[in-house]
């Protein structure tokens, strides 16, 4: 129960800053340069206090059921939809992700398949390189004028929102949220208006039952003839095959695409897609946030966060968790306890912390709609007794000590 070294292991390739920091700070950490899954996975995190994965490590109910010692996972990304949150939750794993550290790296990536489809410059290059010479202005435009439809207007969306005006493009955009526009970027009322008035339609937005499939036949039908598609968000946005046909039959002139409802687990299993063979159209393997920079500003951004909650039981930027933030841990032991939202919890645990002759210097408390969390420094008293009561209390989830 007393707080120990933790033990993290890091999966697929994480950078390797992450691993620095957090054995600077005297973790012990492993490393795995791939992602695991199943029986194999679960044998592999057994005895480790933090796991660090990527997007291809699912972090299933069945896998959270048989780890009862994982306290804490790191998503070393933006999206957590590999990660069943929901049981997590109720199982008093906390989840953290990195959700600012490779937002300009994927805004970048968009603005340069911009210029690409609207040159056919992926085409051309390959041409070049099989020999054939393609010198030709047919079908080849500035961007400078054009129009980009951005569908979500989050952290990327509206950094991308910028870089776009910059270059002299008319931004609009589309967020089932209220978002403060940028510059003069302008919001428009549906999804269906945006596609209509797009010359480019970039997608941004996580993966929920509302996004999956949102980009089918008919929507790809609003779109006007010779318009582009650029999906950097997440695979199950777009109906590959009705894209394929889009492209196919010239409604559209281009797409730039990499995400994709399947993907394979390494570099070594071979990738296969409808829109491969296809004119103008740019696949790229998910490296939306795959620049040195953002590698390794999320591998510090995720290392930070494991520590705080480590060293002070920190919950800031946790996505499953109710959010709590404390000073260092200084001259008493702290107690952390996660239990089940039901009334009457607090008030049974500071009976607790009264008939042990305990004095509560500090508290804080939060919930969300399954479970409670707390954080209580306390003095004078036999902390270990305390904190086995409290952990034997039937709302009880987890009982952790950090000493001074």
């Amino acid at each position: 129960m007393i707080q120990k070294t933790p033990k993290v292991l890091l999966l697929e390739g994480i950078h390797t800053c992450a691993a620095e920091r957090l054995r600077s700070v005297g973790y012990y950490v492993e490393a795995e340069g791939h992602s695991l899954s199943g029986q194999e996975l679960v044998d592999r995190v057994q005895g480790f206090d933090a796991l660090g994965i990527r997007s291809k490590t699912h972090m299933t109910e069945e896998v959270l059921q048989k780890l009862p010692q994982l306290r804490a996972i790191g998503a070393f990304c933006i999206g957590t939809n590999q990660i069943d949150l929901e049981y997590s939750n109720k199982d008093a794993t906390c989840v953290f992700n990195a959700p600012y550290a490779n937002t300009r790296s994927v805004a970048e990536l968009v603005i340069g398949e911009l210029v690409m489809l609207a040159r056919k410059l992926g085409d051309r290059s390959s041409a070049a390189h099989r020999g054939v010479w393609m010198k030709s202005a047919a079908g080849s435009n500035e961007i400078r004028g054009k129009v980009l439809g951005i569908v979500g207007y989050g952290h990327i969306g509206s950094q991308l929102s910028i870089l776009a005006e910059a270059m002299g493009l008319t931004v609009l955009y589309y967020d089932i949220i209220k978002k403060l526009p940028l510059g003069n970027a302008r919001p428009v009322d549906t999804f269906e208006e945006l596609l209509q008035q797009a010359d480019f339609v970039s997608f941004h937005v996580p993966e929920t039952p509302e996004t999956k499939g949102m980009m089918g036949a008919g929507e790809l039908g609003l779109m006007r003839k010779g318009t582009y598609l650029i999906n950097a968000s997440r695979g199950t946005v777009v109906d590959i095959p009705a894209l394929s046909a889009h492209l196919k039959n010239g409604h559209l002139a281009g797409a730039a695409i990499d995400v994709f409802p399947k993907e394979p687990a390494s570099n070594k299993e071979r990738f296969e897609s409808e829109l491969q063979e296809l004119e103008n159209v740019i696949l790229t393997p998910h490296i939306g946030g795959s620049t040195e920079e953002a590698q390794a500003a999320i591998g510090l951004e995720v290392a930070e966060s494991f520590i705080n909650f480590f060293e002070k039981g920190s919950t800031i930027g946790a996505v499953n968790f109710p959010n709590l933030d404390a000073p260092p841990v200084e001259e008493v032991p702290r107690i952390l306890n996660v239990h089940l939202n039901t009334p009457g919890v607090l008030g049974k645990i500071n009976s607790i912390v009264s008939a042990a002759g305990g004095n509560i210097r500090r508290q804080f408390l939060s919930t969300d709609a399954h479970i409670g969390y707390l954080i209580m420094d306390m003095g004078r008293s036999d902390v270990d007794r305390v904190a086995s009561e409290i952990s034997q209390l039937e709302t009880s989830l987890r009982t952790h000590i950090i000493l001074p």
